[in-house]
């Protein structure tokens, strides 16, 4: 009987409880963006970092990876010194560099990374092989900006010289393979090749220095124990575990948790203000039915969950259309989010977890149903006599 009088209440006034749902859903959606928001950066940042299994980056002291042009000397001698300890399974040395094409429409420069081809962590093969002596692998912007392709032929010079107006260290180098860079921006152009070559490329002094090494612990290995044995080992280098750098960033990203945190609450409070408004009005407007149906018999408690339930068909049929909502509008703001230049092209600002979106929702959907308990309560609690006194009057 219950569902059946709920059906009748709500059918019975369509547009109000089509601008109920509708409200309810737009507090939804911006609910689940807000939550998606304040874990999405630290999610997508973590599986980023640890995408290719190192989970310690060893930078030049006092420095963070690439945040200063800063190189760590004698390469191979650390190198050596990190292989000392036990729990060290691979290193990955890694020089960034800027690389010139030259072509008939002009020079086309791109970011370049020495690798090691066997320990390499910086790219995914998408076709061809890594690169060899003289051989360089591209991703999709650099190869469309050259008009190149795998197997092709070019001159890749290290710099470029503007008084003598040519370029330095010019050498002929092969296409081996096409590349996704993980950690490069969205439409970056960008080549790797052996370290050896990019190290010969940029001059004497870029001899057997790099800009990052990046280490993976064996597994079952305490990553804080090896980052601390590498700073006693090797003062002049900084080593910085995943979880520091997640810190570090979350620090700086501060902001937009405490963004997500009151856009997500106004959203939740919008939400139970409006269902329990529109839940008073129509418990207002219905005072006689509620005293008819004491008078004839039915139980208190059945009015009151029947205005209960009301509340909650609103509320949990606005979540439901408010997912929808909420994860087409944080696919598109992810999408100018992502867009800044100098973000990796893995960041996802907004990020589904269904557990955080789910107890969002489940949340709000509660909200809304204790916010519909005191008209409910009211409802339910009239004087019959009296109340049919007035009606009929």
């Amino acid at each position: 009987m219950i569902g059946r009088l709920v059906a009748a209440a709500l059918l019975g006034r369509r547009t109000r409880t089509t601008l109920a749902i509708a409200g309810v859903a737009v507090s939804a959606a911006l609910l689940l963006d807000m939550v998606m928001l304040s874990t999405g950066m630290s999610v997508s940042f973590r599986s980023l970092l640890l995408s290719r299994g190192f989970q310690l980056r060893v930078a030049p002291k006092g420095t963070l990876p690439f945040d200063t042009e800063a190189t760590i000397p004698d390469a191979t001698a650390t190198i050596v010194a990190l292989h000392e300890s036990l729990d060290v399974e691979a290193v990955s040395p890694v020089l960034g560099g800027t690389i010139h094409i030259p072509g008939a429409r002009g020079a086309t420069s791109a970011v370049a990374l020495g690798i090691d081809p066997r320990y390499q962590g910086d790219y995914e093969l998408i076709s061809g092989r890594n690169p060899g002596e003289g051989e360089i692998v591209a991703n999709d912007a650099l190869l469309e900006a050259t008009g190149r392709s795998v197997g092709d032929t070019l001159t890749v010079a290290g710099g470029y010289d503007p008084q003598l107006r040519r370029f330095a260290g010019a050498r002929r180098m092969t296409i081996s393979g096409r590349a996704h860079f993980i950690y490069l921006a969205r439409g970056q152009r960008a080549a790797a090749m052996p370290i050896a070559s990019l190290q010969a490329l940029g001059g004497p002094g870029r001899r057997d220095r790099v800009s990052l090494m990046m280490v993976r612990a064996r597994q079952g290995a305490d990553v804080e124990a090896v980052r601390s044995w590498i700073a006693k080992r090797l003062p002049r280098v900084t080593a910085i575990s995943t979880e520091t750098a997640l810190a570090q960033v979350e620090e700086r990203l501060s902001y937009f948790r405490q963004l997500a945190f009151i856009l997500g609450s106004v959203s939740l409070v919008v939400g139970v203000l409006l269902v329990g408004t529109l839940v008073t009005v129509s418990v207002n407007e219905r005072i006689g039915e509620f005293a008819v149906l004491r008078a004839i018999g039915v139980a208190k408690r059945t009015i009151t969950a029947q205005i209960m339930l009301e509340g909650a068909v609103l509320m949990l049929a606005g979540a439901a259309f408010g997912l929808a909502l909420g994860l087409v509008t944080a696919r598109y703001l992810n999408t100018i989010l992502s867009s800044f230049p100098g973000l990796p092209q893995g960041i996802d600002f907004f990020l589904f977890q269904p557990r955080a979106a789910w107890t969002a929702l489940g949340l709000l959907a509660a909200a809304g149903v204790l916010a519909g308990a005191w008209p409910a309560w009211r409802g339910a609690s009239l004087p019959v006599a009296r109340t049919l006194r007035e009606e009929a009057a």
